[in-house]
């Protein structure tokens, strides 16, 4: 009879022996490669006939836009003007410049390139931008809520008096908000874009039902990686008094480095692979949307978000507005490459502290707002009511510089820009409650100079 000692060793060996048969079966599915012998494997180099038409012609009547192409790591891929403006007959979009209906009447083609087009070799990057604030949301302002057509056009569009249907009405939109939030293409008859709607910003809408224009940050027709990876690509519509950001992160520790370094940073390197190292401090691109550490690159700007800080009260992020909770998460992986979880915990406390200071001014403005609404002490042109314009001030402007410069550390912008703005202006807001309250009327002329925009 075997001793328990024996049976145990034999247990022992057999259980050993089941793992090393099992690990080697796995192991050997994952050798087994797929026999390729009969299959033909073919990769094309070169262009069709005619995309090269397309560009033999625009060498010569754009001569400016072939040469970004050529730059570009699209002409390396292969991939040509014909493969981006080339639509099919019956697209809404489909039109033919001079050149096509001449030597090539089959083909139609659009000078519109929606996000729809780029989502074909670009399907992850598209399904993460969509989900962010640069997609569908950005152009709500202009396109679905009603009070901001009368908030673009008379109340900050300065158009106010020009009747409607007249053309000077769509200056406001076309000049400023649609260059950034973009806006719905309208088409003339030939099927090209009217020049009221478009070229427009990254929220665009276009007929072939594509949001989107990836060109805002990825300029045209060269879209270098690297373009999208500099501040400066963010800063055409992250800038000025309500949201300088661009400005704020000049400012900061971050840009100071990128001013006096940047020349010497790493710039193409491929997504996920972009890595401190490359460079020596962040940009917009690096906490919002690159590869770092074991975060993956998203176009979804804000994943990485706590707070809400564009509207009138700063609320942590939920629905539509994305997941607070998982973008604190998030960010402070960005943060933890670089600093300790001592200082990122420091930062947040701030940053968290300073949004309560400010709602705390908001909320107390808020009161006196719809108490003399209530007893019918505003006036109905809210730019001819010192009361309402300071209150917009407020927040638009010294507030958001407030939160903004103390989430991206620029102390001028969180405390001189910013609260100490905002603390003379609800000084104000008090003095004008009050004599309003006591007088049952509103002042005949204000006191009161504007802050703004600075």
């Amino acid at each position: 009879m075997w001793s328990l000692s024996k049976v145990f060793k034999i247990s022992s060996f057999l259980g050993v022996m089941a793992v090393f048969l099992c690990s080697t079966s796995v192991r050997a599915k994952e050798v087994v490669y797929p026999d390729l012998s009969p299959k033909k494997i073919e990769i094309k180099r070169g262009y069709t006939p005619e995309a090269l038409k397309c560009i033999e012609c625009h060498a010569k009547e754009t001569p400016g836009i072939v040469a970004n192409w050529k730059e570009g790591r699209m002409s390396h891929a292969g991939v040509s003007c014909y493969d981006c403006h080339v639509v099919s007959k019956d697209s809404p979009m489909a039109s033919q410049c001079k050149g096509v209906k001449k030597t090539m009447p089959n083909i139609y083609t659009s000078p519109m390139v929606s996000a729809k087009t780029c989502e074909r070799c670009h399907p992850t990057e598209m399904e993460q931008f969509s989900q962010s604030a640069h997609a569908r949301r950005a152009g709500i302002p202009i396109l679905e809520k009603e009070k901001y057509q009368k908030l673009m056009y008379d109340e900050e569009g300065g158009v106010s008096g020009v009747p409607e249907g007249d053309d000077l009405r769509s200056v406001p939109r076309q000049a400023g908000c649609q260059m950034c939030h973009g806006t719905e293409v309208k088409l003339e008859a030939d099927n090209k874009p009217d020049d009221k709607t478009w070229p427009g910003g990254v929220g665009t809408r276009y007929p072939d039902g594509g949001i989107g224009n990836c060109s805002v940050c990825h300029n045209r027709h060269a879209f270098k990686i690297s373009q999208a990876r500099k501040p400066e690509a963010c800063g055409k519509c992250h800038i000025g008094p309500d949201h300088p950001n661009i400005e704020i992160y000049m400012a900061s520790s971050h840009g100071q480095l990128y001013t006096t370094e940047g020349d010497e940073w790493k710039w193409d390197s491929p997504p996920d692979a972009w890595e401190p190292g490359d460079y020596s401090a962040p940009t917009c691109a690096t906490c919002h949307m690159s590869g770092i550490g074991d975060l993956s690159t998203t176009h979804n700007v804000t994943e990485r978000l706590y707070w809400d800080m564009a509207h009138v009260k700063s609320v942590v992020r939920s629905g539509e507005l994305g997941d607070g909770e998982k973008g604190r998460k998030l960010m402070r992986k960005v943060c933890g490459n670089c600093h300790s979880e001592l200082h990122t915990d420091t930062h947040f406390a701030k940053l968290d502290r300073a949004n309560g200071l400010y709602n705390s001014y908001i909320e107390g403005a808020q009161k006196m707002l719809d108490d003399l609404k209530a007893k019918k002490l505003l006036k109905k042109d809210k730019w001819k009511d010192p009361f309402q314009e300071l209150f917009y001030f407020l927040w638009h402007h010294a507030g958001r510089r407030a939160r903004h410069g103390t989430a991206m550390d620029a102390p001028d912008y969180a405390q001189w820009h910013g609260f100490f703005q905002m603390m003379n202006i609800y000084k104000d807001l008090e003095d004008l409650y009050k004599w309003r309250i006591e007088n049952n009327k509103i002042e005949a002329l204000s006191p009161v100079m504007s802050p703004g925009p600075y």
